[in-house]
């Protein structure tokens, strides 16, 4: 059985039916001199599918020598997708990889049983002015992977599948739906994807999820006789069939589902899982630091320092 908090467990027929299940207004998070807008998780929703964790980032602009420094830190239980509209950031993580990641590109990195990762904004890109405007996300793992070995995997732009008919410009990230897939594997049933809709185009969400919500970037959108401007994430029920339809000046917006999981998931920090004991036990091994022995290392590269883990 799928576990879903939010799901009327005596769904209504006729004209009781609401297209939209739940309206998530994101809050405003400072992470360090950068703000972001949190949409997941929130009280209305822990998840979406297995996305678990939803930021938009900026659009801000940085001045020369300025930029975003994400010092190392540890994962476990998910998987981040970090997705840019603007800008690059500069990837390093404890399996030895080296990525830039830039827009319309898509890196999975599966954390499993831990891994390390940082992100900067670092080298040439600080040597002009620049900007800054994207998503990072989180998908929660099934729990069969939590203890798996981490893993990485990158696909540019150019090698995702762009849908173009109708006034719809559609780039699939992750995922399948409208009879594509995504080129990075995914270990569950989900979707992603970035969409751009001319003024009065409609766009279906996928019938082949169960979980489907909608991100707005800009512009308005018009579901079931109601609008919606951006900045709002839009949560649908299981199964109805429906359509998205932009406004008199377009929109963009990010689709995103899939299989619900198969139960809540423990936040804390940076880890994510199935039950407390795997949070307790990947605190205690972060703070012993034994980067050359223990379960967690530092990325090569980008290994002079690290971000402890909060006290409380």
């Amino acid at each position: 059985m799928s576990w879903n908090p939010a799901l009327d467990p005596q769904i209504p027929l006729g004209d009781a039916i609401d297209a939209i299940e739940t309206v998530i207004v994101p809050r405003a998070r400072d992470i360090g001199g950068f703000e972001v807008r949190r949409a997941l998780p929130s009280a209305a929703r822990q998840m979406v599918g297995p996305f678990i964790f939803f930021d938009q980032m900026g659009p801000a602009e940085f001045l020369t020598g300025q930029g975003i420094d994400v010092r190392p830190h540890p994962h476990i239980g998910l998987g981040t997708v970090t997705y840019l509209l603007r800008g690059k950031i500069h990837h390093r993580d404890s399996l030895g990889t080296d990525q830039w990641i830039e827009p319309g590109a898509v890196n999975w990195m599966m954390a499993g049983h831990g891994i390390t990762h940082s992100e900067r904004m670092d080298g040439p890109a600080r040597q002009a002015p620049h900007a800054l405007f994207g998503l990072q996300t989180w998908l929660a793992l099934p729990e069969t992977l939590e203890d798996a070995a981490p893993e990485f995997a990158h696909a540019g732009a150019d090698h995702l599948p762009l849908l173009e008919a109708e006034g719809k410009e559609v780039r699939l990230i992750l995922g399948s739906a409208w009879g594509e897939a995504a080129p990075v594997n995914l270990p569950m049933g989900a979707f992603y994807a970035d969409v751009r809709l001319d003024p009065g185009a409609a766009i279906p969400l996928p019938d082949n999820q169960e979980d489907r919500g909608a991100y707005i970037l800009s512009g308005e959108v018009t579901v079931g006789g109601e609008s919606y401007a951006a900045g709002r994430m839009l949560v649908f029920r299981p199964g109805d069939r429906i359509a998205l339809t932009a406004g008199d000046q377009g929109a963009r917006l990010m689709l995103l589902g899939g299989d619900t999981m198969g139960g809540p998931r423990f936040i804390w920090w940076n880890f994510v899982a199935s039950s407390r004991d795997r949070i307790d036990a990947a605190k205690e091994a972060w703070r012993a630091g034994d980067w050359a022995r223990g379960r967690f290392r530092l990325p090569p590269g980008d290994d002079a320092e690290f971000i402890p883990a909060p006290d409380r």
